[in-house]
Formats: C-alpha cells, sequence, structure tokens
C-alpha cells in the first residue's frame, strides 16, 4: 500500500467523481468500471456488497522497525519514506536480515477474528506478501518466507501464518481475502542483482530479456495459485502493485512526460492478468479478483485509498482506511475513534461503497490496545443499528447534511443521524430536506418502537422527537431512523 503514490487511478477517480472522462484513464470509456463478464462474479460481487464492513492487515517483517511497511527498500527520493542509514546497499541488507530476528510468539489469529466478528466485521484481507516480497505463508516458491529455517518463528506451531489467519476469520463466519504484491523486490526476476534497482520498477528492459521476465510471470502465477489451491476457500484476491501492469505506448508517454512522477520511468509490465485470473477461477470459480488501479475487467472493484469519495459511485467500490496512524505497525500510532469509524463507515455505505479498516499488528503478533477498544464501541453501535449497514444498498439523497441514506431489500430506508460530539441528546426536531414522508409511512428510531410525528411539506420532511426519546441511546456516535413505507 502506497498513500502518496499520485499515479494511481484509483486517486484520479476520487478527485474527478462526477468528470470522470475517457482520457482520465486511457481508455475509451467514459466509466473507470468495467465489469466482469462472468455472472457468477456479478452475483458474488452483490454478496460482497451486502458485507459493507471489513478488515485489512498489513503486517510483516517491517514492523519490528515501525516503519511504512517494505518501501524504505525503494530508492525513489520520498520525504514520506526515509532511510535510517546512508548506506543504501547496508540498509538493504539490514531490511533483508529482519527476516532472521521475526518471532511474533504472541500471535493469535482467534483473538483477532472475535474481536473483528464482535465489532461486526464481515470479511479480512491478509497481507500475504507485500512488494520486498516477503511471505507471510508457507510458500514452495522462495525461501523469503516465515517458514524459512532462518526465521526463528518456523518452529512455532502456528508459522504458516496466513493459512492460521484465515482459519481463524472463517471460524468466526468472516470472508478471507488475501493481499499480494504482484511486484516482488526480492526476487531475482524482478530486481535482477545485476543491475541498480532507481525505482519501484523492474529494473531491466523486459524486452532485451524476455526470458527473465517471463520467469517472473511464472513465479506470479505459481504463488497465487498456490494460496489459492492450498489455503482453504479464498473469497477474494487483492493485488497490489497497480504499476506492475500491460501499457501502451501512448499511456508510457503519458506517465513518463507527468513531472510528479518524478523518481519514476513506467514501462509495461505485462504479467498476463487474464490468463492468470482464469487459472484462479478455475480453481474457485467465483473467486472476487481486484487488480488493483489496472483499469479494465480484472478489477472486480474499485478501491480508494485512505479517503472517502465526494459523491455516489455507481459501481463497487470500497475505502480502504487506516485505523492507527500507518498502514504498518508504528509505535504510539493514535488510533480513529469509534465515532470516527461509525461515521466514516456510514458516509462510505451511504454512498455506495464498502469500508476496509486497517489494523496493523506489531512485532510480537499483537493488536494495540486502542484497536480493541476502538472496534469495541463500534460493535455496540453495530449491534443495534447494523440493519442500516448491512444488506443495504445507497438510495437518493445519499449523503445529506448530517444523515447518510440507505435502503434494505425490504425497501425501508435508513436515515442515519451524524451527531456531533456535542449532541448527547436529541434535538426537538429532525429536518430530512430531501425526503419526503407519505401519510401513512412509519417513522421509528432504530432500538426503540416508538412511531414518531412527522409533517412533511414541499420535498422534506419534519421529525418530532418527543421529550421522552431526548436522551435515547441507541449510540450516541449515530442515531438511525428507520422509515417504512405505507403499504
Amino acid at each position: 500500500m502506497n498513500f502518496s503514490i499520485k499515479r494511481s487511478l484509483w486517486v484520479i477517480t476520487l478527485l474527478t467523481l462526477t468528470s470522470l472522462s475517457q482520457s482520465t484513464f486511457g481508455q475509451n470509456s467514459a466509466s473507470p468500471y468495467v465489469p466482469d463478464e462472468d455472472t457468477i462474479i456479478a452475483k458474488r460481487l452483490s454478496e460482497w456488497q451486502d458485507l459493507k464492513f471489513g478488515l485489512l492487515m498489513h503486517w510483516g517483517t517491517y514492523s519490528q522497525w515501525g516503519i511504512v511497511e517494505s518501501w524504505s527498500l525503494c530508492a525513489e527520493d520520498e520525504d514520506w519514506c526515509k532511510r535510517s542509514m546512508d548506506n543504501y546497499d547496508d540498509y538493504k541488507r539490514a531490511y533483508e536480515n529482519l527476516k532472521t530476528t521475526f518471532n511474533p510468539v504472541r500471535f493469535d489469529p482467534s483473538k483477532w477474528a472475535a474481536a473483528a466478528k464482535k465489532a461486526g466485521m464481515k470479511y479480512v484481507v491478509f497481507t500475504t506478501k507485500h512488494h520486498d516480497g516477503f511471505c507471510m505463508y508457507d510458500t514452495k516458491y522462495t525461501d523469503y518466507k516465515v517458514t524459512s529455517e532462518s526465521c526463528p518463528f518456523h518452529v512455532n506451531a502456528k508459522s504458516n501464518i496466513a493459512k492460521e489467519v484465515f482459519n481463524a476469520f472463517r471460524k468466526e463466519g468472516l470472508w478471507a481475502g488475501a493481499y499480494f504484491s504482484k511486484p516482488d523486490w526480492n526476487s531475482d526476476y524482478f530486481w535482477w542483482r545485476n543491475f541498480a534497482t532507481p525505482d519501484r520498477h523492474a529494473n531491466y528492459d523486459l524486452r532485451k530479456y524476455p526470458e527473465r521476465w517471463n520467469k517472473f510471470i511464472e513465479f506470479t502465477h505459481n504463488q497465487l495459485t498456490e494460496l489459492v489451491s492450498d489455503y482453504g476457500p479464498l473469497d477474494l484476491v487483492w493485488l497490489d502493485g497497480g504499476w506492475v501492469r500491460k501499457m501502451s505506448k501512448e499511456e508510457i508517454t503519458k506517465e513518463n512526460s507527468d513531472t510528479s512522477l518524478r523518481y519514476q520511468r513506467s514501462k509495461s509490465q505485462d504479467i498476463h492478468m487474464g490468463d492468470l485470473k482464469r487459472k484462479l477461477r478455475a480453481i474457485k470459480p467465483d473467486l472476487i479478483v481486484v487488480d488493483r488501479a489496472v483499469y479494465g475487467p480484472n478489477q472486480n472493484y474499485l478501491t480508494p485509498e485512505n479517503t472517502v469519495p465526494e459523491q455516489y459511485l455507481p459501481y463497487p467500490w470500497e475505502s480502504c482506511i487506516i485505523a492507527g496512524g500507518s498502514w504498518s505497525w508504528i509505535p504510539d500510532a493514535k488510533y480513529l475513534t469509534s465515532r470516527k469509524v461509525i461515521h466514516t463507515l456510514a458516509d462510505v455505505v451511504a454512498k455506495g461503497g464498502n469500508l476496509l479498516l486497517n489494523i496493523a499488528p506489531g512485532p510480537d503478533g499483537t493488536w494495540d490496545e486502542e484497536a480493541y477498544k476502538m472496534l469495541e464501541g463500534v460493535g455496540a453501535w453495530m449491534d443495534t443499528n447494523g440493519k442500516a449497514i448491512y444488506n443495504t444498498r445507497a438510495v437518493k439523497p445519499y449523503k445529506e447534511g448530517k444523515f447518510a441514506w440507505t435502503e434494505d431489500k425490504e425497501k425501508n430506508r435508513y436515515a442515519i443521524y451524524l451527531a456531533e460530539e456535542s449532541e448527547t441528546n436529541l434535538p426537538e426536531k429532525l429536518m430530512l430536506y430531501e425526503f419526503f414522508a407519505k401519510e401513512g409511512d412509519i417513522i421509528t428510531f432504530l432500538g426503540d418502537d416508538t412511531p414518531l410525528e412527522f409533517i412533511s411539506f414541499g420535498d422534506g420532511t419534519v421529525v418530532k422527537i418527543p421529550a421522552q426519546l431526548s436522551g435515547f441511546r441507541s449510540g450516541t456516535e449515530a442515531w438511525v431512523l428507520k422509515i417504512t413505507s405505507a403499504k
């Protein structure tokens, strides 16, 4: 993950929203989204959209240093990713040597899974491999992995970390997804040791050495096939590293003329995604494939990073949001409040998306206690108000002032009032400016069946709050009105 990559297509999506054009994506389409032609996937995506709330976890050897994942290995001169040594070669050796000290002896994925379930999360996406190439599972295709004999954790009964995570979360009823980095900075087929490594891209001419690149394609396909075959029924693969993709000459010229990409030289790095998807679907026909930031049918849903779109988006998407100050674990992390998570979730769902909240385990294999407290507060709210979140779809006016709107499959509407921190009591009236309640409609709060009096005029509705409900506690972070239409 890289919050600051300006080139990423999903960032462009967020910045343009209502004025998307074919030129933005270098394609002859006005939409940034291309639906998968497989009808099985359309059904599966609809089921995924029902889930609404998931957990992302960035974890690897880099957690021992409390740094920005593996990005410091990349030689690009970025302020957000500085190295702690003056000599790059020394730094790289020290980084790769982290494998020999990684020993998260307090690793207990069942505790994470229980907390996620209690918070109302419905799926998990776990980092099987970040850009550094270190595998958090027992792959057959490299020794740069957590189960290597040179890694002290390999003797632990839970050493095959990804398998343990997937099994623990499945046991709690959550979907399992694998984060996987397409670039691999440890592979000699991607960063060839014969050359320097000036940026995030493959460091040799793929046209001059096609046999080497074909070896990398084979390596990547083998690893992903291995994950989908051997790690239980995976529900989705979440592929990071969107710069590894097939590119036309025109696209390459355009990107390399972009001054914001000052430390990169883009090139076509085709890993035959179409063939890869077919291989994976042969194993798991309903597998969701998310080729992040790569325009086309292999990006089953879009993934705006650490932000929420300003408006409703009419295709499957998911905001991945940092919960604790960084994608990977850092010391003294400041976590989002439960209120902030709840408001973000309501905002995302009202605009048609899912929320994927990132919590990073520390080097000993534990979450910070603040992460558990945050999730506990979210879960308490979801216990009462989850009907306004799960199995819903966006409905106009989507996000109106302090209200986020959703609609369930029975056509009940929910108006989620995103209260200010100072609002411990409900106001005397709630104004729904863009919703006209009809005679015979029933308006109640989730958590209380008392019908509320309302007056409709023009295009809006005023809902009166009786005195006995002013201090009603269905969760002071956000109150939810349920509107049941007259038959």
